[in-house]
């Protein structure tokens, strides 16, 4: 695999993509719209820290990238649900073994944190 396929520059697609999954909250958006469709208010209440406005721009990018699906019902108030599109099932299921590894590795990736710090207080 070529490193220099994630190229840098701005405007190559595959570093926009990357870098939209890869951001703070989208990963967790996509988990929890995994297991079931979900309204606005109930992913703001289940995601801890994250700002209306962060929700609101992080389900546009991910409804732009064909990853979400928005609907809304016409009722009084308006009801909005989001879901995984299956294009956005498919990227949940690629990531989630990257979650697997994370969780058996973590203790691991502790102790190395650890062992660095040591050593850069010492030096």
């Amino acid at each position: 695999m070529d490193a220099f396929q994630w190229d840098t520059r701005e405007d190559c697609e595959v570093r926009q993509i990357l870098d939209r999954i890869g951001d703070k909250w989208s990963l967790l958006v996509i988990a929890l719209l995994d297991t079931r469709c979900m309204r606005f208010t109930e992913l703001r209440k289940t995601i801890d820290g994250i700002s209306q406005r962060m929700l609101t721009v992080t389900l546009r990018q991910l409804e732009r990238d064909g990853l979400v699906k928005r609907t809304v019902h016409p009722v009084v108030p308006p009801r909005v649900d989001y879901e995984l599109t299956p294009l956005g099932v498919t990227l949940h299921a690629t990531i989630q073994p990257l979650v697997t590894w994370t969780e058996t590795h973590q203790s691991e990736i502790a102790a190395a944190r650890a062992r660095y710090d040591a050593s850069a207080v010492s030096s």
